[in-house]
């Protein structure tokens, strides 16, 4: 049986556990990535990031940096809420589009290669059968082609899908919601006068959801609202497809050459905590929802975009005792409130109960100015609402907003705050003070002078790695005691590195 250690076991080689893979491996964590397909699935997956999602991964360098000198102003994208269209999604100019198209496909490479070359391993055709957890360390089993073997990690995180095996073998449990939504998705060659049109067609069946794909064929996504669903697992061939088409859409549809078939629903999860000691649970195996609004690709990013640098710092011994449970806290409600929001799309897309327009919806909700609840929606759906619990013992009006892009002047001259946070530091920008931060926290943290700028704080700022504002002052002063709110000086890196080598000799001794 072969034996590997390592920090951090990833158990998933999808979009979300790859990510977290190049995000470890960017840290110097040694990770390894278990995945049970052989290769990337080209099937047709989700093919939308929205604008949070890409913004983060902008700061973190997996996607480019927008052109200086930075645009003015704000981009725009129709999108819908419920399959009414109506809502504009909107983010600034110095952002990535609000609405940025790529396939899941191409991501999970995109993401992969970056793992490797970060020094990552992706260990593909490795099944996990087990998983043992103790208050050292954490053993993953997994069989493969040629034989078993054993993993001995710091960590483990389930990145494995709605069927998460890391989520059953460390007993996490989940609240979850019975399926009233019998859906199917197939790719298939429909080219006659019936086919749908490229679109969102409400009919008193139910919903067809058409587009073509690069090779011209149909991909349709059915969905009845009134029925209960048939077994997901149930195989689904053309003949049913065919007939569940030509009955929502209130005709007969032909149809041919069946690329990909599956059924799916609204059945809804959501673990009751993103940890479990040294297990931990990120995408789809920490939340499941109904695929409307694009918004599920998204949000399993941003927990891996969330946890990679609190998982790395803590490995590492840089991290702030309690950093690491910030994640659940931070990204669990993240979770509760888009499967509400889902739910809420769900049964408006029930037939006779869809409103004709957005703002009929939103004059039915009680608001009193239709334009600011579309703009409140289209915040939401793209993420952009998101504010997190502030962490520091005094936080500001600032603590837990996201700062958007902006180009500061610092002491090197012109430059935006996604260039300067690509490193993956914490970043601290000074305005107008020359004063400095304890030595042995800079391998961690990025300090910058800048000339103070209309609507910042005044004395400084402490960004995250993914943005959002950790800590900001008016006034200049001590920034010892809120920098330790979230970084671990030397002395006491050094003291947990010592501990951890005693604990991992233990170990390895009793083994």
């Amino acid at each position: 049986m072969a034996y590997v250690r390592t920090d951090v076991a990833i158990v998933g080689g999808g979009p979300v556990g790859l990510l977290l893979a190049a995000e470890l491996a960017g840290y110097g964590v040694r990770t390894v990535v278990l995945e049970e397909r052989a290769e990337v699935a080209d099937r047709p997956r989700a093919t939308t990031l929205h604008a949070r999602t890409a913004q983060v991964l902008a700061r973190r360098g997996h996607l480019p940096a927008p052109a200086l000198p930075l645009g003015e102003g704000t981009s725009s994208t129709p999108f819908h809420f419920a399959g009414v269209w109506g809502l504009e999604l909107t983010a600034p100019a110095a952002e990535p589009d609000p609405l940025f198209k790529r396939p899941q496909a191409d991501l999970e490479r995109l993401f992969e290669e970056r793992a490797l070359a970060a020094g990552a391993q992706v260990l593909r055709r490795h099944r996990v059968t087990g998983l043992d957890q103790r208050e050292s360390g954490v053993t993953v089993r997994a069989e493969h082609p040629g034989g078993q073997g054993e993993f001995e990690a710091a960590y483990v995180v389930g990145a494995d899908g709605a069927r998460s095996t890391v989520r059953t073998l460390g007993r996490i449990l989940s609240d979850t919601t019975l399926p009233t939504v019998a859906a199917m998705v197939g790719v298939v060659r429909c080219d006659r006068p019936q086919a749908p049109e490229p679109g969102w067609h409400r009919t008193p069946q139910g919903w067809v959801v058409a587009r073509r794909t690069a090779e011209g064929r149909l991909h349709l996504r059915v969905a009845d609202c009134l029925n209960a669903p048939a077994d997901h697992r149930l195989p689904l061939g053309l003949d049913e497809f065919r007939r569940e088409t030509s009955r929502i859409m209130g005709r007969d549809i032909g149809m041919d050459e069946p690329r990909w078939l599956s059924r799916f629903s609204d059945f809804s999860r959501l673990a009751r905590t993103y940890r479990s000691g040294r297990v931990l649970l990120v995408g789809d195996a920490a939340h499941l929802h109904f695929p409307v609004g694009a918004q599920g690709l998204s949000t399993g990013l941003l927990d891996a975009l969330n946890l990679g640098w609190k998982l790395a710092f803590t490995v590492r011994g840089v991290a702030a005792p309690g950093l690491l449970d910030s994640y659940d806290a931070e990204r669990r409600p993240a979770a509760e409130r888009l499967l509400d929001q889902v739910r809420t799309q769900v049964e408006l897309m029930r037939p006779g109960r869809t409103p004709g327009s957005l703002e009929e919806l939103a004059a039915a909700g009680g608001a009193a100015d239709a334009g600011a609840e579309l703009k409140r929606l289209g915040l939401m759906v793209s993420g952009q609402d998101t504010v997190l619990p502030p962490r520091t013992g005094r936080p500001s009006a600032w603590e837990g907003q996201f700062l958007g892009n902006r180009e500061l002047l610092t002491d090197d001259g012109p430059v935006d705050v996604i260039r300067l946070l690509q490193d993956g530091r914490m970043l601290l920008v000074r305005f107008g003070s020359a004063d400095g931060v304890p030595q042995e926290l800079r391998h961690v943290l990025r300090v910058v002078r800048a000339q103070p700028v209309a609507g910042l704080p005044r004395a400084a700022l402490l960004l995250r790695p993914d943005g959002y504002v950790a800590w900001a002052s008016d006034v200049s002063g001590d920034i010892d005691a809120p920098l330790l709110e979230w970084l671990a000086p030397a002395r006491t890196v050094q003291a947990r590195e010592s501990a951890s080598s005693a604990a991992s000799l233990s170990a390895c001794t009793s083994a």
